[in-house]
């Protein structure tokens, strides 16, 4: 191991020890787990102030530090899931139920479901009610190894209820141990109140809702879904260049459906991330690699709409760009709240290796949310959020769900689980 990644602090500072523990560090940039059995690890201050075989332990005062014996079970980074639309009012089980009866798209559109039906809650729901939907969403993912959550707006759809759903957001960081990173996602659909004037809601979101979001600090990072039920190029130009005068970070729900474009433009704009990214072409690959982005892949939206293209992950390779998972929890195109459901998925529906599965939930999630030099991996000055499992190897991680291995949960350094 590198030696330079081992110890930024003497034993003085430690705080906690974990002995008897295998590491995954994810240290590699998905090329490897960055394993190291037989591990320790030393925290201090919340950060990771050591790593590193047991063996290669410097002396330390054990009776003023705290001692953990992982019992030779696996620590790896705490998950992050970096796309998610927990925050929102009531549900779409009845759609659900509808499209399999055999409606279409447009006979639920029109007898008021979609989007509008999500927006029309949201809006109807007061932030105590929007909290206290959310907040079992968080835990499940909490409970499955989850240490870090980005949460989009965009059912609100107007100045007031986006607020309010930003606001939800940071309340919930209140109410578990956990990061959470807030998305303005206003341009997220039309409206009904704009539904015949997509140019005057640009102008709203532009002109009125992000320095708005950005001077009260509700968010630090803005995205659009550029699409052809979403908004086009221009649109979603307008939202790009409006953020970045606002110092907000760039995300872009982008070749979902078609092939716009929307990721090279985001690459101009040296976005954080492209999301979906199913019809990606080899330009817009080539636009990521050069601009450094991630792609961010969301195989419960797949599976939960029945999609058949499946996203370039070769090319993706090839290009050497990074690959992010997250559960895209939201009402109507992926209403799962299963990280480890997501790690098996992109294994078996996107053929990603367990390892650049587990790498896509910890430094990969870790780098679309512009997070990557404090989270998603062990390694020295990191944030000591961390989940230790109950299991043989990393690719158990990914090969079963529904029996969570999760033995304990870190958050800087404490213990939350």
């Amino acid at each position: 191991m590198n030696k330079t990644l081992q110890s930024s602090d003497t034993t003085e500072h430690w705080q906690t020890l974990w002995l008897n523990v295998n590491l995954a560090t994810m240290t590699d940039a998905g090329a490897g787990y960055g394993s190291i059995e037989q591990g320790a690890l030393a925290i201090s201050d919340g950060k990771i102030a050591w790593v590193g075989k047991e063996v290669d332990l410097p002396k330390y005062h054990s009776e003023s530090i705290e001692l953990i014996d992982g019992q030779g079970q696996w620590l790896t980074p705490g998950f992050i899931d970096c796309h998610t639309h927990l925050v929102y009012g009531g549900n779409r089980a009845n759609e659900f139920e509808m499209r399999l009866q055999g409606k279409s798209y447009q006979e639920i559109a029109q007898a008021g479901g979609g989007i509008v039906s999500t927006v029309k809650a949201t809006r109807a729901a007061t932030a105590d009610e929007l909290l206290a939907s959310a907040l079992p969403r968080l835990t499940t993912l909490h409970q499955q190894g989850v240490t870090t959550v980005e949460i989009k707006s965009g059912y609100g759809l107007d100045l007031p209820n986006e607020i309010k759903m930003l606001k939800v957001a940071r309340e919930l960081a209140k109410a578990l141990p956990i990061t959470i990173k807030p998305t303005f996602l206003g341009a997220h659909a039309l409206p009904t109140e704009y539904n015949n004037d997509p140019q005057g809601y640009i102008d709203l979101v532009c002109d009125e809702m992000i320095p708005v979001i950005a001077e009260q600090k509700l968010a630090d990072t803005v995205d659009v879904f550029c699409e052809n039920i979403g908004f086009d190029i221009e649109q979603t130009e307008r939202v790009f260049a409006k953020a970045q005068q606002n110092g907000l970070a760039i995300k872009v729900h982008a070749e979902q459906l078609t092939n716009l474009g929307a990721t090279e433009l985001a690459a101009k704009y040296n976005a954080l991330s492209s999301d979906h990214v199913e019809f990606l072409s080899e330009a817009g690959v080539k636009a990521m690699s050069a601009a450094n982005m991630t792609a961010v892949l969301l195989p419960g939206a797949f599976y939960f709409l029945r999609e058949t293209q499946l996203p370039p992950i070769e090319l993706l390779r090839h290009h050497g760009v990074a690959m992010a998972i997250a559960t895209d929890a939201n009402p109507g195109s992926s209403p799962i709240c299963s990280i480890q459901l997501m790690l098996n998925m992109a294994c078996t529906l996107f053929r990603l290796t367990p390892c650049e599965a587990l790498a896509g939930v910890t430094c990969h999630s870790a780098k679309a949310l512009g997070l990557a030099a404090s989270k998603g991996q062990l390694s020295v000055g990191f944030d000591a959020d961390m989940a230790l499992w109950n299991i043989n190897q990393p690719a158990e991680l990914s090969y079963q769900f529904g029996v969570n291995p999760l033995s304990a949960l870190m958050q800087n350094g404490r213990q939350v689980i």
